[in-house]
């Protein structure tokens, strides 16, 4: 190990190789900058750069443009209430309400933290797990991926807030929005009205644009009268209560991000949404998580990183990509005439080491580069509104165009907008809707599978014994808080009671 290591901090620390991970890191944090983008589009733009370098430099470069993209599409989230990435989705409940209030700088400092913490613990993981992890991941077929789904779809009890009615019923409308287009594993059409734009169902980023892009703008031009955020400099830096309550909850979601990136397809969003989840049932302030918590940014930032990291396990190990951006960089091993797989650390040392490596230095510049820009990024705040929503706008619809290099997306764009809008008129939450359409398609995807795994039974997920603890733990996640809200309203109503009894006498 000791000897691996060395090898690839020396191919790792040589200029050229820390110049190109410089550059990579400094391209994917304004990819993920700009809304629509993300990282697998980046990396795809840029593979074709990276040609003519030596294997070993082009892909540290393109791994930089992933992580790197993964904290600039939380910077968009945090400040505007734009995210770049789905995977920061998330982000923008809690970091956006932060930045409203005047602590955009203590959000994305935060942010900042939790992403080096987590790919620090997630690269030691990685670096010391990898083989027998991804052999372990081996054993997750689709009974377990979609036990692993229908434990995400609990946490929607967690984003209802205080109406579980209203979130259920969102989740139930994003579920149905996730349907449009060909049904996974038929050739049936549903919903799409007969145009072939809809054959492959909307795409998900386009309508996160417009429900947290465009409907803020709509929300906050209807509110009028808001005037920029003037926040004074020393109340944008991060202070001590605010380091103190995100360190447990960056740990929490480092492991669970690690947990779940490992998992072949898994991805980090669901990762991000799990760790918010969480967050809301075990933290000391869940009370306040939805109006602004620091826990709710650290602990969906580590998990994001930690499963982006993570997902390097399948595909190098095993030559299966672990999320949408290494199944393109998996693309990269095969241009290069590389065969991701077991023997990948026998036959490529220096190269697979080196990439491992770089990741700490990558993380590094990431973090040496965006901590102390962060009150800077915060200024964008004291921009006048006239002039932000229109770039907000004009960001938002030339990201989404970039996307399906169609105007049909800025049709999907503006009409979610207006969703996006209506639901904060009424107040009925966006988090329910967004988690429905994010793990719709999964959902029925391992659902089909499993079915056909039993010929149409489903209660095979029962007879193996890690979806069955998966499955049972769905079960106590969905029920618990449900059980608790019962009993709190009960112990509310006779206290009520008694009170006007005693109120008689």
């Amino acid at each position: 190990m000791i000897d691996n290591l060395m090898l690839g901090l020396e191919t790792a620390v040589s200029p050229e190789n820390l110049l190109w991970c410089f550059v990579g890191v400094l391209l994917g944090t304004v990819i993920g900058l700009l809304p629509g983008l993300g990282s697998t589009t980046g990396v795809a733009i840029l593979l074709p750069v990276t040609l003519a370098f030596e294997p070993v430099t082009a892909l540290i470069m393109l791994a930089g443009i992933y992580y790197g993209s993964q904290y600039g599409s939380s910077i968009s989230s945090i400040l505007i209430s734009t995210p770049g990435d789905s995977s920061s989705v998330v982000l923008t409940l809690d970091g956006y309400q932060m930045a409203r209030k005047g602590r955009a700088g203590a959000a994305l400092a935060i942010s900042a933290l939790a992403s080096f913490f987590a790919a620090i613990i997630s690269l030691i993981g990685l670096i010391a797990l990898a083989q027998p992890i991804a052999h372990f991941a081996l054993n997750f077929g689709p009974a377990e991926n979609l036990a692993i789904i229908l434990l995400g779809m609990a946490t929607i009890v967690s984003f209802a807030g205080e109406n579980i009615l209203r979130g259920i019923t969102m989740a139930a409308a994003g579920l149905l929005v996730s349907m449009v287009g060909v049904a996974s594993g038929f050739s049936t059409a549903r919903f799409t009205f007969g145009s072939v734009n809809l054959l492959s169902g909307l795409d998900f980023v386009a309508v996160m644009i417009g429900i947290f892009a465009v409907g803020e703008v709509l929300h906050q031009i209807r509110r009028g009268g808001e005037k920029p955020i003037r926040a004074r400099f020393k109340d944008l830096l991060v202070t001590k209560e605010e380091l103190t309550r995100s360190a447990p909850a960056a740990t929490r979601g480092t492991a669970l991000g690690f947990a779940v990136g490992v998992l072949p397809g898994a991805g980090a969003t669901l990762a991000t949404f799990l760790a918010y989840g969480v967050e809301k049932q075990v933290s000391k302030f869940k009370h306040l998580i939805g109006k602004g918590a620091p826990e709710a940014v650290a602990s969906p930032e580590a998990a994001n990183n930690a499963a982006a990291n993570a997902s390097f396990i399948p595909t190098l190990a095993l030559g299966i990509p672990g999320s949408g951006t290494t199944a393109v960089l998996l693309g990269a091993f095969v241009i290069f005439g590389l065969q991701p797989g077991p023997l990948l650390f026998q036959q490529e040392p220096d190269l697979v080491w080196g990439l491992l490596v770089s990741f700490f230095f990558g993380n590094l510049i990431l973090l040496v580069l965006n901590l102390p820009m962060a009150p800077v990024f915060a200024q964008i705040l004291r921009i006048p509104y006239v002039f932000l929503y229109p770039i907000v706008l004009m960001m938002s619809f030339v990201g989404a165009f970039a996307l399906g290099n169609n105007t049909f997306t800025l049709w999907i764009v503006f009409f979610s907008g207006l969703l996006g809008y209506f639901m904060k008129r009424f107040d009925f939450p966006a988090a329910p809707f967004v988690l429905g359409l994010v793990l719709g398609p999964l959902l029925e995807k391992y659902l089909v599978q499993t079915s056909a795994m039993g010929d149409g039974n489903l209660f095979i997920m029962f007879q193996r014994p890690l979806s069955l603890i998966l499955t049972v733990a769905a079960l106590i996640a969905l029920a618990y808080p449900l059980v608790t809200a019962v009993l709190r309203n009960l112990k509310t109503r006779k206290a009520d009671t008694a009170a006007k009894e005693d109120a008689l006498r």
